[in-house]
């Protein structure tokens, strides 16, 4: 699996309680036709906390049957590790291109105690393994030796970057083991500018075919062009994380039409100011 470019983390549509499964399908579509690299299902923008381990895998299957094979990878969060191989082996059944999986959440392990879960995690997967560095999340911080002895394992091949350590991300990138991807959108020129592999970025469901220029651009030395579509996004991305994604992102694609905005308790729809905020941005991006 080539873990590189612009990956989209996708939001899960719901409809009077239901995922959507045809704005799903839309949307995976779509984003693929704007020449996004890749699609990560159940992410944490697509609402997995809310949705069961059926509901995950229908809406994996439903885009595994949209987008191209080798373009889907797989969220897999999970703070015990029985239950994660479990879930594993079913998300394994099918074409996945990777797993993208944090730390366990709240139990806070040691640094030992992550590099153990990671390689549990890698020995057991049919699938390359994308490791997501949140401390934020998670409520642990993986230390530049755990990632190196987790990127020994031959199936440990990316890394979704939202330490805020730029010293880490840059030793990695220099090291040339993982493909780092920034997990933070106003970091995706940055990354790329370093030589990273590119982001997971959520709001590159908007204008999904400007956020795809940015490695090319890069790519062929192009930086004038890269900065002049990157601060014209800026002020997009800011306003997608002013409130708990992706209640801001949502609200947004419901104004283009793509789906209702539609958030399972406890997130919560963007407030009326975001939205409202909304306008006069996608009017200048033209999708309004």
């Amino acid at each position: 699996m080539s873990i590189e470019g612009i990956w989209v983390p996708i939001v899960t549509p719901f409809r009077n309680g239901q995922v959507d499964f045809p704005a799903l399908k839309r949307c995976a579509a779509e984003l693929v036709e704007a020449g996004i690299s890749g699609l990560i299902v159940c992410g944490t923008t697509g609402e997995p906390a809310a949705m069961s381990e059926d509901e995950q895998l229908a809406v994996l299957d439903a885009v595994l049957g949209t987008a191209p094979a080798g373009h889907v990878a797989m969220g897999l969060s999970d703070n015990n590790l029985a239950s994660a191989l479990e879930r594993l082996k079913r998300i394994g059944e099918r074409p996945v291109a990777g797993v993208l999986a944090p730390p366990p959440y709240y139990i806070r392990p040691s640094q030992a105690g992550l590099v153990e879960y990671f390689r549990a995690i890698a020995d057991a997967s049919p699938a390359p393994i994308i490791v997501y560095n949140i401390p934020y999340r998670t409520g642990v911080t993986m230390e530049l030796a755990t990632l190196r002895a987790i990127a020994e394992h031959e199936r440990v091949v990316a890394l979704k970057d939202c330490g805020g350590d730029l010293g880490l991300t840059m030793q990695l990138i220099a090291d040339g083991k993982l493909a780092v991807m920034t997990g933070e959108d106003q970091m995706a020129l940055t990354n790329l500018c370093l030589g990273g592999a590119g982001a997971i970025a959520a709001v590159a469901h908007i204008r999904p075919d400007l956020f795809a220029r940015l490695p090319v651009l890069v790519k062929e030395g192009r930086l004038d062009e890269a900065r002049t579509i990157f601060y014209r996004l800026l002020p997009m991305i800011r306003l997608a994380f002013s409130e708990p994604n992706p209640g801001p992102l949502k609200a947004a694609l419901a104004m283009m039409g793509k789906m209702s905005d539609e958030l399972r308790s406890p997130m919560q729809a963007a407030s009326p100011a975001v939205r409202e905020a909304w306008k006069p941005i996608l009017q200048d991006l033209e999708l309004l």
